[in-house]
């Protein structure tokens, strides 16, 4: 269930990796761990992304629950050049992203894990190009 409109999501499959998407606000759910998945069938290294979600400290988001576990998520700060605000699960089920913020997060990456992670959602939203690596 969406932890903003409240509706069902749909989920998305591309390469193994399973997303999902509510039709009604355009929100996105990435389960915990697709990230690190996504990351390591590419082959890149643990880094700077997984570190940030590790340890990214978050402030309460009003009534947005989990879809997976209901506790009430958190807004962390996410990405390593524009910053984008994200909402946590605090028990680790995943994140979510508001209509417009995968964009943003996919833009703000260019290399490393970050970058593959990026390629992986631009192709899953279906974007032209995705972030050049320098």
């Amino acid at each position: 269930m969406c932890p903003v409109c409240r509706q069902s999501m749909v989920a998305f499959e591309l390469e193994g990796i399973e997303i999902d998407r509510c039709v009604e606000c355009a929100g996105t759910w990435v389960d915990a761990g697709e990230l690190e998945l996504i990351a390591e069938a590419a082959g890149a290294s643990r880094g700077g992304l997984f570190e940030a979600l590790k340890t990214a400290q978050g402030r309460r988001h009003g009534g947005r629950r989990c879809p997976r576990c209901s506790r009430k998520l958190r807004v962390i700060n996410l990405g390593t050049g524009k910053s984008v605000e994200i909402d946590r699960c605090p028990g680790g089920d995943g994140l979510w992203f508001d209509r417009g913020e995968m964009e943003t997060f996919i833009a703000s990456l260019d290399e490393g894990e970050e970058g593959v992670v990026a390629r992986f959602f631009a192709d899953f939203y279906g974007k032209k190009t995705a972030p050049t690596q320098p």
